[in-house]
């Protein structure tokens, strides 16, 4: 029978890049580097490559450390999901490192299962409707300025025009495509469009 493994998954967004402290934390509780997996995305869903791979790797008796419950999931009902899928349907445990309660190895039994589930469902319960109530207060913060005639929105994007043109240069000469050019400034489609469209509007060449 092989011997159960440790494993780490490490989920940070598009925004936070910074995962090199978790994976230290990884090493520190024993878990080989081939065990530690992480997703670099914000999704909403479980569509995640590296997620997926841990989870079918994973086998009865394997241990799951994760730094945080909302880790496993964007909202209430996929938390309770995965954490279910992973203790009842591969039969492996969680380790929660930021909540001491959390860790499944020590739920022995119908009533130690029980508990540990109940924690596990009110808490993503309880992150849910914080969350909530943060985008609430937003909008409710953003009326009342609209209302005040104060509110100025985003702060637009700046973006190097030199460095923009020379990028946009190589795209009409055929030399990069746009994809290639968004790529190279680091821009999202929408922005990157309207600058070309400014671009084009400034200068007279319709190009691409």
């Amino acid at each position: 029978m092989a011997e159960n493994i440790k494993v780490g998954y490490i989920r940070v967004s598009s925004k936070d890049q910074n995962e090199a402290r978790q994976v230290e934390k990884m090493k520190e509780l024993g878990i080989d580097e081939r065990y530690i997996f992480i997703d670099k995305e914000s999704g909403k869903d479980f569509e995640r490559e590296q997620y997926k791979t841990m989870y079918n790797l994973l086998r009865e008796g394997d241990v799951v450390y994760i730094t945080s419950l909302d880790r496993l999931g964007r909202n209430y009902k996929e938390t309770a999901e995965q954490w279910e899928k992973i203790t009842k349907e591969k039969k492996a445990h969680i380790v929660v490192l930021d909540m001491d309660i959390l860790d499944t190895r020590g739920a022995e039994g119908l009533t130690g299962t029980f508990v540990t589930d109940l924690v596990v469902r009110i808490l993503s319960y309880v992150a849910e409707k914080e969350r909530e109530n943060i985008r609430m207060r937003q909008m409710e913060g953003i009326a009342l300025a609209k209302a005040r005639g104060v509110y100025k929105g985003r702060k637009p994007i700046e973006i190097d025009k030199q460095a923009f043109e020379a990028v946009y240069a190589e795209v009409v000469r055929g030399d990069r495509t746009n994809k290639s050019a968004m790529r190279k400034l680091g821009l999202k489609p929408n922005t990157y469009y309207k600058a070309v469209k400014e671009y084009k509007t400034k200068t007279g060449r319709w190009g691409v």
